[in-house]
């Protein structure tokens, strides 16, 4: 845990703003929503699952800047909600995180359209769904700064990842995208691609080998740091591009992969 030194200069970052992050209550989507209340930004925060969410903002040391609102990020309807919530308990967003997505692997031949639809619908319509309805507040105020959570998989894939590669890659030109188009108006779209990060993903991937150590050891052979990132480690880096210290980046892809795909192919 920060010093009481430590949080006070941390408070400056964020002090003032007004964040929304979807898929808030697990992973890296908890620790960024942790590391912007400490950091002085309020925020509401999203997940399907009411029952963990409400237990995830019980766990927050900083939860009277915090609001949870139930929604499924694949209906425009939750998302419009959550925006509407936002605006009512704190004001209108300055910063729109979008974390939510889920994991999918299926055979190009064999999956479904309705699997199709289901999946893209979370892991890259609702990026576009959020912004749609966090960014007309943001033009008005003439600033704003939203941030994408992609994966290493826009850039390096391996067998077995369609269409979750896909989805992705499609995160990167939306951010591109929004850059370009609403950068006149004061906000900076960027996106962060995390590696291996210690989530629950990656503990029932590694809890379902028949050795864990073997496991996770094969997991990180590539990995120039040789370890499983930290959450928080990705909640920093998302962090830093939602303040004013990034007042320059915008349309910029930042792998967060601990070196894994600075490694030459082959």
């Amino acid at each position: 845990m920060p010093s009481a030194a430590e949080r006070v200069r941390a408070e400056r970052s964020l002090a003032g703003e007004i964040a929304i992050v979807t898929g808030g209550s697990r992973g890296i989507g908890k620790a960024i929503v942790e590391l912007f209340a400490e950091h002085g930004a309020r925020v509401v925060f999203c997940g399907r699952d009411e029952v963990v969410g409400r237990q995830a903002l019980g766990e927050l040391a900083e939860h009277s800047r915090v609001f949870f609102q139930p929604a499924d990020v694949a209906s425009e309807r939750d998302l419009a909600a959550l925006a509407d919530a936002c605006v009512d308990r704190f004001g209108p967003p300055t910063i729109l995180v979008n974390n939510a997505g889920v994991n999918a692997n299926h055979d190009a031949t064999e999956m479904t359209e309705d699997e199709w639809d289901a999946f893209f619908a979370v892991d890259l319509k609702a990026a576009w769904l959020a912004a749609k309805h966090v960014l007309p507040h943001m033009k008005r105020a003439g600033r704003g700064s939203i941030v994408n959570v992609s994966s290493l998989h826009a850039f390096a894939t391996l067998d077995g990842f369609f269409p979750y590669a896909a989805a992705k890659s499609g995160l990167v030109g939306l951010t591109r995208s929004l850059a370009l188009d609403y950068g006149p108006h004061g906000i900076r779209v960027n996106v962060v691609a995390p590696g291996f990060i210690r989530t629950r993903l990656v503990r029932e991937s590694i809890d379902r080998a028949d050795d864990r150590q073997v496991a996770e050891r094969a997991m990180v052979g590539g990995v120039a740091l040789g370890r499983i990132g930290d959450p928080r480690e990705i909640a920093s880096v998302v962090r830093f591009l939602a303040s004013d210290e990034a007042s320059y980046v915008t349309g910029a892809s930042l792998l967060v992969d601990g070196g894994l795909t600075a490694r030459r192919a082959g």
